[in-house]
């Protein structure tokens, strides 16, 4: 061999083995876990081997081409498009909706010419004559190579009706993007590979010149791969955000399964089992409509449930490509802590945070409002305003934690009494005041007075040891005979409270 012919060699052969060598392992290495990324190694690593072939096969004396070419550049040849038909299967999702029992089997039944042509000792599928032409030593095309090829042609044209299909149902303007590069990458390939198989150059070329469409598909597989971040690596400069990140992160398949979720994901729902739960588990009707409708998910404040508990969070989401599949990624805060001081703070503004009763602001809100409805209706109300009577007294003689406790008792009383019928409310220091809505007659609430001044003098109230005895004092003002307004109705009833203070007062000293 002369140096023009070793320079030959290097450019036609060992380059080409060079570069599927280099992109066979590459891939291998993004994600050897996953299936896809194991069929791109293993085309690669064919068209590797049917160059090594060729390039043992140029070294060698023409007596050993036959048995080279049956054996090795033959089973090669016939493996390549099996594998490219199930790699397309698997990026376009189709191998999920074949039955169990023909995945993968039906992406290699053809594979069984091989053992078939080598137990046989006949040709099926390669020529078995050759001759010299120049440098070169071409095969004399049969009937056997051309139905080898035609075979191998036709499997391979079956991908492009699944790729065409894959992207017809393509999830977004990415996706027809990446299967638009592999429709064109096929093409390309079946059309080299029938031009350089069909037709002979003999001196011009290297034989077998259709193994080089594998460079074509590689370079548009690569150019996915960069545009596109197709068979991107498992990225592990991101695995430590995913982890210490103090938010919620999960990974979502389409189909609801959750696929990931970093640690503090399973510290928030810590009463499910994330491994084995679907999202419909945990999300809230307004998340999962929202995830169904593909709708754009930005500080979306809803609840996510956690077992038998419910947590209110704030989510954040997109769509992403995951191992060439669309998966949703949420990323979650758990906002319950601030909800309900929200809430806490809401509830203060308007209830008195010694008895838990509405305070004075809401009770006029709500009496305004009643008095507007009763104007519509022409209905009455009544006003009834309670004030608890030697109060003072019993907070010099038992201290103010005593008095707190007979604050807390009478709110309690109160309450239970008006139930649904009105508002009851704390207007400061010991004096409370309700409403009763739509009142039928004056009896009604007479009677009310009655159940609360029973309700006064049945419940005894207990204090480190010591029988606490709570009195009051009631007036009552009605609308609209007493007044037309919040104030002066309460001016009413204030005027009808103290008449019966003094009235107490002087049939205590007047017995």
């Amino acid at each position: 061999m002369n140096l023009s012919e070793v320079l030959l060699t290097l450019v036609v052969y060992l380059l080409p083995m060079l570069f599927f060598f280099y992109m066979g392992l590459d891939v291998l290495l993004r994600n050897p876990k996953k299936t896809e990324y194991r069929l791109v190694s293993l085309i690669t690593g064919c068209y590797f081997l049917l160059f090594l072939e060729e390039y043992v096969r140029f070294l060698l004396p023409i007596d050993y081409s036959p048995s080279l070419t049956a054996i090795w550049f033959s089973s090669i040849g016939i493996m390549l498009p099996g594998l490219g038909f199930h790699f397309f299967a698997k990026i376009s999702g189709m191998d999920k909706r074949l039955p169990a029992l023909l995945n993968p089997i039906i992406f290699y039944i053809h594979l069984l010419i091989i053992p078939i042509n080598l137990i046989s000792n006949k040709n099926y599928i390669s020529s078995q004559v050759f001759m010299t032409a120049g440098v070169w030593k071409w095969p004399i095309y049969n009937t056997a190579y051309y139905a080898g090829l035609t075979v191998s042609i036709l499997i391979s044209a079956l991908t492009l009706f699944v790729l065409l299909t894959a992207r017809a149902r393509a999830s977004s303007v990415e996706y027809k993007a990446i299967f638009n590069l592999m429709i064109i990458g096929t093409i390309l390939t079946l059309g080299w590979t029938a031009v350089f198989g069909y037709f002979r150059f003999e001196e011009k070329i290297p034989p077998f010149p259709y193994i080089y469409a594998g460079i074509i598909w590689c370079f548009i597989l690569q150019l996915a791969m960069k545009k596109y971040d197709f068979l991107n690596f498992n990225n592990q400069r991101y695995e430590k955000l995913f982890n210490l990140n103090p938010a919620a992160i999960l990974l979502i398949e389409i189909s609801g399964i959750i696929k990931e979720a970093n640690p503090s994901a399973r510290l928030m729902f810590n009463h499910v089992n994330l491994d084995h739960t679907v999202l419909n588990a945990l999300a809230s009707e307004e998340l999962s409509n929202s995830l169904k409708n593909r709708q754009e998910i930005k500080e979306l404040e809803t609840i996510i449930f956690n077992g038998d508990k419910y947590i209110d969070v704030l989510i954040d989401g997109d769509y992403v490509s995951v191992d060439n599949q669309p998966h949703f990624i949420l990323i979650m805060r758990n906002i319950t802590l601030q909800k309900e001081h929200q809430k806490q703070i809401v509830f203060l503004a308007y209830h008195d945070p010694l008895t838990l009763l509405p305070n004075r602001r809401y009770f006029y809100e709500k009496l305004a409002e009643s008095i507007t409805e009763a104007k519509t209706l022409n209905h009455q109300l009544a006003v009834i305003l309670i004030d608890l009577d030697d109060f003072k007294d019993t907070n010099d003689r038992y201290g103010h934690e005593a008095g707190d406790e007979v604050l807390r008792h009478t709110a309690h009383l109160i309450q239970s009494v008006v139930g649904q019928k009105g508002v009851a409310a704390r207007l400061g220091g010991d004096e409370f005041v309700l409403f009763l809505n739509s009142i039928p007659s004056i009896s009604y609430v007479q009677e009310t007075l009655q159940q609360l001044e029973a309700k006064f003098s049945s419940t005894e109230l207990r204090y480190r040891d010591q029988s606490l005895i709570v009195k009051m004092s009631m007036g009552y003002s009605f609308y609209p005979k007493d007044g037309q307004d919040e104030d002066t109705i309460l001016n009413s009833a204030d005027k009808a409270m103290y008449r019966a203070k003094r009235n107490r007062k002087q049939q205590i000293q007047n017995p």
